[in-house]
């Protein structure tokens, strides 16, 4: 297992110290390939990352996929690179189509083949995809205790969850003495303010979770690459285009212009700097296609917003 010391700008999420950017894996083995997915990984480690975000669900959408692509390239590119011990991977249980939900049985069962995929004997944290309200608290709770006691899993994340949900969860671990949740995977970026303000974010802060969001960048709105008028070939531009001809898209992307001049930087890294100066935000999760999209995510372990820059994205976000 790796040193618990933890470098510079890192976070520590429960036992596990992360990079300030976590490399989302949902593209590999969709939009790109196993070799894409490799140059992309070793780029991202190369750079200082050592956080990789996947699921055992991606990327079932894909016609012809079955769901665990994802996983099976990042268990390769463990096994062909020998690093297992220097990176932090995180994986997800309940939305696979085979083994949807979170009882206990599907549990057990899910983290097996999650294992197998990714070519390791353990997870270093598992999260919860989306919570199962016809399941118990208790009942999840004590199979992730399980695994963490088996050596399977490190610690344990939940994603999609209420705050009433997150409060019990956390109640129950500390009345049963099982693994709790150290963090929670939330939508979150400056044009999807109120999917974790208030309630959530409020619950994260007085337990002391971290967040680390999904869709930091708006399926690539926050790149600053989709302007009115514009066309981009990407498998993403749908969830983009939403964006583009609202008064707060506009707004957002005024600001984050002004404050990506100020610095000399990507609007993407202007976007990722906004989030990870929010309380309780330890590393946002982006994913890049092709190597030359890392440098402007990876660059936002060292930009640091002044208070004005941060109030006036606020402001354009509100």
């Amino acid at each position: 297992m790796t040193a618990t010391h933890t470098p510079r700008n890192h976070q520590s999420l429960g036992s596990l110290s992360v990079s300030p950017l976590s490399l989302g894996g949902n593209v590999f083995g969709w939009t790109a390939d196993e070799s894409e997915s490799f140059a992309v990984l070793d780029a991202y480690v190369a750079g200082g990352g050592n956080f990789i975000d996947t699921a055992d669900v991606y990327s079932a959408w894909v016609p012809g996929n079955k769901g665990g692509e994802s996983e099976t390239v990042l268990g390769n590119w463990l096994t062909s690179r020998g690093n297992r011990d220097d990176v932090v991977i995180a994986t997800k249980v309940g939305a696979h189509p085979d083994h949807k939900g979170l009882s206990a049985a599907t549990v057990k069962s899910a983290v097996e083949l999650s294992l197998t995929r990714l070519r390791t004997d353990y997870i270093d944290l598992y999260y919860t995809h989306y919570d199962d309200e016809s399941v118990e608290v208790g009942e999840f709770l004590t199979a992730l205790d399980d695994l963490v006691r088996a050596g399977k899993v490190r610690e344990i994340a939940a994603s999609n969850i209420s705050a009433e949900r997150l409060e019990e969860s956390l109640a129950f671990s500390a009345r049963e003495g099982l693994a709790r949740y150290v963090a929670l995977q939330p939508h979150y970026n400056l044009v999807s303010r109120d999917t974790y303000e208030g309630e959530l974010a409020d619950t994260a802060a007085r337990h002391g979770l971290a967040a680390v969001p999904y869709y930091a960048l708006a399926s690539g709105f926050l790149t600053g690459k989709y302007r009115p008028g514009t066309t981009v070939d990407s498998a993403r531009s749908g969830g983009a285009a939403q964006h583009v001809d609202t008064d707060r898209g506009q707004r957002v992307l005024q600001a984050l212009d002004t404050v990506a001049a100020a610095h000399e930087a990507e609007v993407a890294t202007v976007a990722l700097a906004w989030l990870a100066a929010q309380p309780t935000v330890a590393a946002p999760i982006a994913s890049a296609r092709t190597v030359a999209q890392l440098p402007a995510l990876l660059a936002v372990a060292d930009l640091t917003l002044t208070q004005a820059e941060l109030a006036l994205l606020n402001e354009a976000s509100a």
